[in-house]
């Protein structure tokens, strides 16, 4: 066994075709498929098996699978720990949920940095899956996903199953945000909005909520109080803020937001008399990568946007 024929076997799994992975492999499909047959002869399982769809693991291949991306992630690892590092580069990626609290820390994270070197960053926002494909699939180090709660159990188990550490970062209630000088606004009463009050306005809501296992409409009914009936779902942070500025009849549910961030758009951040469901954004990483000096400052970024969220009185 080498470690080729360990990513020929990654490789098939992420593509789900042997003539895909084959392709992105740069080499025939043949020569990918004798490979194969050898590590199973070698290691005496069936990884593979083909179906109408493409080709997925057997229950012995995925565990074997999760183990081939172990040995994998190590030896990365070691060859990052010893590889001589360009003194004068700086790489940092991260995928992140929607968040005006981690776009805060994110931009003076950015203002640290050493402007005379090469810069290269890739900061994503998206939903907590593709957070953790980004880092399975991709060449991010680093990801937030945020899950309610009564999900909390399914994430963890999808993470170990992953091989992907996990560390808390923030547990908090949604607050809801609408133009500050809007009828949503005007109907609350010391910065708390009434559940009931809420029934004739639109909810803007992100639209590609993901949970393991559970499909988009069962995601999204679970994030949401199940009466409501009139919402947008939106993909685009930008284009979400542009409805909620230009609509009075608009509002969201978002994490605790900078006061700045909340002037700058003219919202205003209400509570509810109803609690919102908990939520936890969680810091996730390979299992077997150490955080740099780079991820380090950019954490410490984040707790100062939340210490300084909380000084404010915005949660």
């Amino acid at each position: 066994m080498n470690l080729l024929h360990l990513k020929y076997a990654v490789e098939i799994e992420k593509t789900g075709s042997i003539t895909k992975a084959a392709n992105n492999l740069f080499m025939g499909q043949p020569n990918l498929s004798k490979a194969i047959k050898e590590l199973e002869a070698e290691i005496g399982i069936t990884i593979f098996r083909r179906t109408t769809k493409g080709v997925v693991p057997t229950e012995k291949g995925g565990e074997f699978l999760g183990y081939a991306k172990a040995v994998l992630d190590q030896f990365d690892e070691m060859v990052s720990l010893y590889k001589p590092k360009a003194e004068n580069e700086i790489r940092f990626s991260i995928s992140a949920p929607r968040a005006s609290y981690i776009t805060k820390a994110f931009t003076n994270f950015v203002s640290l940095l050493d402007n005379d070197k090469d810069i290269s960053i890739n900061f994503k926002e998206t939903n907590s899956m593709d957070a953790v494909n980004n880092i399975i699939n991709f060449d991010f180090k680093l990801g937030i996903i945020r899950y309610q709660n009564i999900h909390e159990k399914q994430y963890f188990a999808m993470l170990d199953g992953k091989n992907l550490k996990y560390r808390p970062l923030w547990e908090f209630e949604y607050r809801l945000i609408t133009k500050a000088d809007g009828p949503i606004a005007k109907k609350a009463r010391d910065g708390v909005i009434s559940y009931g009050d809420l029934e004739e306005f639109i909810e803007i809501v992100h639209g590609d909520i993901s949970v393991p296992s559970l499909s988009f409409a069962k995601a999204s009914k679970a994030g949401a109080p199940e009466h409501k009936k009139k919402r947008i779902y939106v993909y685009e942070r930008g284009s979400q803020f542009d409805l909620l500025g230009a609509l009075d009849n608009t509002y969201m549910w978002v994490s605790p937001m900078p006061r700045s961030a909340l002037d700058r758009i003219g919202l205003v951040q209400l509570k509810t008399n109803v609690p919102y469901k908990i939520n936890k954004d969680v810091l996730i990483y390979p299992r077997n990568y150490r955080l740099s000096r780079l991820d380090e400052l950019f954490i410490a970024e984040l707790e100062r946007v939340k210490e300084k969220i909380k000084m404010d009185g915005l949660y």
